[in-house]
């Protein structure tokens, strides 16, 4: 072989790999707002705040909606938000990360507010997330209606029992089901653009809508009333957060491929077949999409709808997981249980208590709410504040982290924030008419996240700074003068360990007086998880304390997670090898990666200390009973959240995949 063909042969395999992930983007991407069409326009022409189907209505909303899609999804999304791409990975968190931490770049006041901004967005993920399936399901069952006024029955049993089949085989994983996303997609997308093309052969004069002098005019002659349908108008464009969310799952270029080649012509064609039919036949209001479909194809275009939708669907839920599993390893969230379902993608997880909780909560607000067009009122209103978050924390990210210019960046993000605003604007007149839901779930959420969070710090204050309890007079002191230079003779055995619980003294130093407390040192190897990656941990003072005795082998153990997604193996791992047996291991996991212990300290045997016997090792954890008292600054309803979490929470064993068999756990009391 001639090493033309050879280089031939690389570019050929890059190229299918390339289109490969092109097609894969289009079932996990576009899901969301490749399904748009079943509701977006029907909202705009016939519901509470719909307008009149006449034909400078058509024409104003068709150029909105074609110019929301080129400016939010094309200018925004795809040519910029999706340049902070944080080691490829994508999403509110990624986006976070990439805020620098330093002081001198930005203070502490505006990084609080930018942490509060991207956990907000996170929050209102949430809301969307339960709403996405429910409505797009929802509207693809309502096409039966358009067959038959008797499906009109069954519309709500029938979704709710797809969406309980949608949630159920989450445990399975979407790596098999995945592998069909795409061809379906392709099927979906192209079945849009033949719907609309044959729509818009009757009437090509629609195509004038694309002119914008067509949205000015509609705002100039409609008023009030057209800025309120500028609130279903967004729905086409309602999943651009997901292009930079799935980002790192195929990269910048094939999603932007995806887009140009074939999702927005399709979505044009459809959009503006829609408004073609709309001119000849004003009463297909109540279901545009469906009223492009032939009588005859009425069944089989329902069941690929409804396809398509659960597509769009499994994308939402998949990125709750992933939203979940990042919000764990950043501490906003408790441990909780994560089943990585594939051994090969480090992306494909499920997470049991988060797929209950969507699955209870879809089907509950299908029974509350039991029709898209009332479902549609709370949709948008989460995707369009989450926008606006998305844009301010960008900003930062830009001037702070890439060095671009004040001006030049804010006049960029200030037309961001200018439409953002009018399109969050516009859904807040639906507040009261389904819009308070997404806000409500985003509301808890994240007081749920700032409590963990701040409570995860005030505990970690706490046990830094406690004393253990001991009484003077119970132990004589067993051994010599102490590296601190106390007179031992004066101690009792508790003093000395007590002495131990400092933190500005190097660890180096502190040997010595933990092996002049210790009474005997035994055989084997133990292991002491501790936050803190310098002093001792208060865990080993404990367990002197109580049982004052030292393995010949004592690692420090510190498990932290990195601001960037994913940390390869080579780099996670940092041992630092002490005086007399001891250890400190420091191991680092990206935010979106769980954490592995026994697979961690097998690494540590093969490369940093080969005479250890993991099969001889006790892992000594810390288990916090907390006490609910004045001593922190936390709110007594904060604190009874706080302390109803952590009882909760997953245990430290099955988080980080420890051998139960080899744990022992030391308990420890400590005030709030």
């Amino acid at each position: 072989m001639s090493k033309n063909d050879s280089f031939e042969q690389q570019v050929n395999h890059h190229k299918s790999g390339f289109f490969v992930l092109a097609l894969g983007a289009l079932g996990v991407v576009y899901g969301d707002i490749g399904t748009s069409p079943l509701y977006a326009l029907k909202e705009c022409f016939h519901g509470p705040h719909a307008v009149l189907p006449t034909q400078e209505n058509i024409f104003g909303v068709l150029s909105l909606s074609t110019w929301s899609l080129m400016f939010v999804v094309t200018f925004k999304y795809l040519l910029y938000i999706m340049r902070a791409d944080n080691h490829g990975e994508g999403g509110i968190f990624a986006l976070l990360a990439l805020v620098p931490s330093d002081k001198k770049k930005i203070g502490s006041k505006t990084r609080k507010f930018i942490v509060f901004s991207a956990l907000m967005g996170a929050s209102l993920l949430y809301g969307d997330g339960i709403i996405t399936p429910a409505i797009s399901v929802l509207s693809a069952v309502e096409g039966l209606e358009v067959a038959t006024d008797a499906a009109k029955n069954i519309t709500v049993p029938l979704t709710c029992f797809i969406l309980f089949g949608l949630f159920y085989i989450q445990k399975y994983g979407t790596e098999k089901i995945g592998n069909v996303f795409g061809p379906v997609m392709v099927i979906w997308f192209s079945f849009l653009a033949i719907l609309g093309l044959a729509e818009i052969l009757k009437s090509p004069t629609i195509l004038q809508a694309v002119n914008p002098i067509y949205a000015i005019n509609f705002f100039r002659e409609s008023g009030y009333h057209a800025f309120v349908v500028l609130g279903s108008v967004v729905l086409c464009i309602t999943g651009g957060e997901a292009l930079y969310a799935d980002m790192g799952h195929f990269g910048r270029k094939p999603i932007q491929f995806s887009w140009f080649s074939f999702v927005f012509p399709a979505l044009l064609l459809n959009y503006f077949g829609q408004g073609a039919l709309l001119l000849n036949d004003p009463s297909a209001a109540s279901n545009p999409f469906f009223g492009l479909v032939p009588k005859y194809f009425i069944y089989p275009a329902v069941f690929l709808a409804t396809s398509a939708t659960v597509i769009a669907s499994q994308a939402l839920i998949s990125g709750a997981f992933s939203l979940t599993q990042q919000a764990i390893q950043m501490n906003f969230l408790p441990r909780i249980n994560i089943i990585h379902t594939s051994g090969g993608s480090k992306g494909q997880i499920y997470i049991p208590l988060v797929n209950k909780a969507l699955m209870v909560s879809c089907i509950a607000i299908v029974l509350i709410f039991k029709a898209s067009s009332n479902l549609a009122a709370a949709y948008g209103l989460a995707v369009t504040a989450n926008m606006i978050l998305t844009s301010l924390v960008f900003y930062f990210v830009a001037v702070k982290n890439w060095g671009w210019s004040v001006i030049k960046t804010g006049l960029l993000v200030s037309i961001f924030l200018f439409f953002d605003i009018m399109y969050f604007s516009s859904n807040m007149l639906k507040f009261w008419d389904g819009g308070w839901f997404p806000f409500t779930v985003a509301v808890i959420m994240l007081s749920l996240m700032l409590t963990w969070k701040r409570g995860r710090e005030e505990l970690f204050k706490q046990i830094r700074t406690m004393k253990l309890p001991f009484n003077t007079a119970s132990l004589p002191d067993y051994r010599g003068t102490t590296s601190l230079n106390l007179p031992s003779n004066e101690l009792s055995y508790f003093e000395q360990v007590e002495q131990l619980n400092v933190a500005d003294i190097p660890t180096e130093d502190l040997i010595p007086k933990v092996l002049s407390v210790a009474l005997m040192r035994i055989p084997g190897t133990a292991v002491f998880m501790t936050l803190a990656t310098k002093g001792l941990p208060t865990i080993l003072l404990h367990h002197l304390k109580h049982n004052k005795v030292l393995h010949e082998r004592v690692i420090f153990l510190s498990v932290s997670s990195s601001d960037v997604p994913f940390v390869k193996m080579e780099n996670r791992i940092e041992v630092k090898k002490m005086s007399s047996g001891f250890y400190r291991v420091i191991a680092t996991y990206g935010f979106m990666q769980t954490p592995n212990v026994s697979e961690l300290m097998l690494r540590v045997q093969e490369l940093h200390i080969k005479d250890l016997n993991l099969d001889e090792t006790t892992y000594y954890l810390g288990r916090e009973i907390l006490v609910i008292s004045n001593k922190t600054k936390m709110t007594n309803i904060s604190k009874h959240v706080f302390a109803f979490i952590s009882r909760n929470a997953l245990s430290v064993p099955s988080y980080f995949n420890i051998p139960p068999s080899r744990v022992v756990e030391l308990g420890m009391q400590v005030e709030l």
